[in-house]
């Protein structure tokens, strides 16, 4: 697992790669249920598909449900340090900058669970 990657696309990529694309699809929907967020996506999503989603959804939680958003970053347990390091430019690209890290920290969840699991 790589730790330092460019953007979501590149997490998604590494994923299936690792062979571990479907468990992150799943981890994603199951923490999505967690905080209580309706996120539908299919089992078979391609990964150019599932990081639009994403992000589309990411940026609906900011606009109109900014509670649900910070909800959704604590059951993800996306790190404040990282959170805190993008650079807020307009709310598209800060969607596009905390998918990636949301997709960064499940994946990093999926790959451990393998590893050690």
């Amino acid at each position: 697992m790589n730790s330092d990657y460019a953007n979501g696309l590149d997490v998604l990529e590494d994923a299936v790669k690792n062979t571990l694309y479907p468990n992150l699809v799943l981890q994603l929907k199951k923490d999505f249920v967690l905080a209580n967020i309706d996120f539908e996506i299919s089992d078979g999503i391609v990964p150019n598909k599932l990081f639009q989603k994403l992000k589309e959804k990411v940026y609906y939680l900011i606009m109109e449900k900014f509670g649900e958003y910070l909800n959704l970053l604590y059951v993800v347990d996306v790190p404040e340090r990282l959170f805190k390091q993008i650079q807020v430019t307009d709310v598209v690209e800060v969607a596009d900058q905390v998918s990636g890290l949301i997709l960064k920290r499940e994946f990093q969840k999926v790959f451990l669970k393998k590893k050690y699991g």
